[in-house]
């Protein structure tokens, strides 16, 4: 793979960041709680569909979808209910990628099927689905009806990239797919992870505030290189978590997920190591023991994996940057606009 190098720290504004971030979180989450219902059945339903949602989380597609709008011209109530409607569609994908991957924390506390059963948080997340068309609904007495459509037809192709990601991933683990290379963990990722943390809300957001003036395939390109550098920064951060890290550490090891860095070491790696690795990730998750995953964890130190995947997501970023100064030329410097570049940054910055 060959990217622009990575960008440039002084690019960087974190207290922006956070400041954005914090805001349109909060104007989200209020929003949105104005779609989880207050009814029966509230215990085995309405409380575990809030769950997740009232877990906080870094309300980075919400804060996208809304910048972009403002940065095109919108105010913040243009967008909000398509901010809703994202995070309500990014939560119930959570609920059921826990269950399918045995994951055991979420956002620092036991996943929901760890407190509800498998059961009942299956259907929590069917519900958080459901509730996501809400406030598209919504957009129609808030915007133009061609805009809304599109929107609608946006959030069902998003969700369309999130299931056919999904599947590659869960298909590999359960073929043991040790036969993979670079661009087939990218591809997964420009579906499972691209469209909804970054393209997603980007093209939603531009639909709002540019009214169908402004191009929206380009915010595929932009969008796959920030959302790639997210996942594999993501990736990295399940190996060597910051403190306030809430999902379980080594977590991918134990779940036999083809990162990355597990496909570099399966090329970099000597014909014994390879086996006992390709052997390692073709059992169960029960079956892995705590010293295996240690001994995966310096394998992918001493392969130069870790390495890989840190220059890997900085050329990603770097090409993001590129991308970003192409597309937004002629849109007017605002903080939402220093907001979204300076995410491009502070994908790899993140400890959490």
């Amino acid at each position: 793979m060959h990217f622009s190098e990575g960008p440039n720290i002084a690019d960087f504004d974190e207290p922006l960041i956070q400041e954005v971030l914090d805001e349109y979180g909060a104007l989200t989450r209020t929003h949105m709680n104005g779609y989880l219902p207050q009814a029966e059945p509230r215990r085995y339903l309405y409380e575990p569909a809030a769950d997740y949602p009232n877990r906080g989380g870094k309300m980075l597609r919400s804060s996208l979808c809304i910048a972009m709008a403002r940065a095109m011209g919108a105010n913040v109530e243009d967008a909000i209910a398509s901010a809703a409607s994202i995070e309500l569609l990014h939560n119930a994908m959570l609920v059921h990628d826990d269950i399918e991957d045995a994951s055991e924390e979420r956002r620092g506390m036991p996943t929901l099927h760890a407190l509800y059963g498998a059961a009942l948080a299956i259907n929590a997340g069917d519900a958080m689905w459901l509730l996501s068309l809400g406030p598209l609904k919504d957009n129609f007495h808030r915007l133009d009806h061609a805009i809304a459509l599109r929107i609608f037809e946006e959030t069902e192709r998003v969700a369309w990239e999130s299931a056919e990601g999904q599947a590659l991933e869960l298909g590999w683990q359960r073929d043991n797919r040790t036969d993979l290379f670079d661009e087939d963990y990218l591809q997964m990722v420009l579906q499972k992870t691209c469209w909804l943390a970054a393209i997603h809300p980007m093209r939603v957001g531009c639909l709002i505030g540019a009214r169908g003036q402004m191009p929206l395939d380009p915010l595929i390109r932009l969008g796959f290189f920030l959302g790639a550098a997210f996942q594999i920064q993501d990736d990295l951060l399940n190996l060597e978590p910051g403190p306030a890290y809430g999902k379980e550490v080594n977590g991918d090891l134990f779940e036999g997920k083809r990162t990355l860095m597990i496909i570099h070491a399966l090329r970099h790696s000597n014909a014994p190591e390879r086996r006992q690795l390709a052997a390692f990730m073709g059992r169960a998750r029960a079956s892995r023991s705590d010293a295996e995953v240690a001994w995966v964890r310096e394998l992918l130190e001493r392969s130069g994996a870790l390495q890989y995947a840190r220059t890997t997501a900085q050329a990603l970023a770097g090409a993001a940057l590129c991308e970003f100064d192409r597309y937004f030329a002629h849109v007017r410097e605002t903080r939402d606009r220093q907001f979204m570049r300076g995410l491009i940054v502070w994908v790899l910055r993140r400890r959490h």
